[in-house]
């Protein structure tokens, strides 16, 4: 599928990987709709700094809420590659009972993607068009400590094959990427992962320009269809 011309939802892209994302799609011709949760002003940001001036949007949404998804594709409109990049993460125990934790976990990064991907798919006229799903390199092991995280990133790499199976003959394709090491978390930017970065084969992080060069792979090629793509130095492993 050729990317120039066609309209891209990403989910979370308003900072760290999903802003790559969404340089690399508008590099590519992309219009490019910016979904973000409270990162408004790096959100409209973004979308003025991003080539091909006036055709990005940017759509707010909390997809921790039920129904919140279906909202946000009703208000993104014509759709033809969706990335489902927005996620939660919290290490935890799956013995350690954290209900609400274990429900927003499974919110934002199972129900909400799977909600986008059938409106995607429900589209009227839709001839041809390509999802994909962020998951993590953790869901393809029994991680250590992954709890709800590993469980939802698992369940959202099911829905992939399954969809991919099912809407195959309507030429809608479904793939994930499996990332590892590229960023520190969320309060530990300053982090140099020194106790991940030496159990990856490859002995170095992910470059956010490889993992968007994944996507857009995906995106494009016609022939892919229910694939997960580990882009994690071989951590998998």
């Amino acid at each position: 599928m050729r990317i120039e011309g066609k309209t891209v939802l990403i989910t979370g892209a308003a900072k760290r990987i999903g802003a790559e994302f969404a340089r690399a799609f508008a590099t590519a011709g992309a219009a490019v709709i910016i979904h973000c949760r409270r990162s408004r002003p790096e959100a409209e940001a973004l979308a003025a700094a991003l080539p091909g001036a006036g055709l990005h949007r940017v759509l707010e949404a909390d997809l921790a809420h039920p129904g919140a998804a279906e909202k946000l594709f009703a208000a993104a409109g014509r759709v033809d590659i969706l990335v489902n990049n927005a996620s939660l993460y919290c290490r935890s125990e799956l013995a350690v009972a954290a209900p609400e934790l274990d429900r927003e976990h499974f919110e934002v990064n199972f129900w909400s993607p799977l909600e986008l991907m059938r409106c995607f798919a429900a589209q009227p006229g839709l001839s041809e068009g390509a999802v994909i799903n962020l998951v993590d390199q953790e869901a393809l092991q029994v991680s250590p400590h992954g709890g709800a995280y590993a469980l939802s990133r698992r369940a959202l790499i099911d829905a992939t094959l399954e969809l991919a199976r099912e809407l195959g003959p309507r030429h809608l394709r479904f793939n994930a990427v499996a990332p590892g090491p590229v960023l520190p978390p969320v309060g530990l930017e300053h982090s140099k992962m020194e106790k991940t970065l030496p159990t990856v084969p490859l002995r170095r992080r992910v470059e956010p320009a490889d993992l968007a060069a994944a996507v857009l792979f995906l995106a494009a090629n016609d022939s892919i269809t229910g694939a997960v793509l580990p882009v994690d130095g071989g951590q998998h492993l």
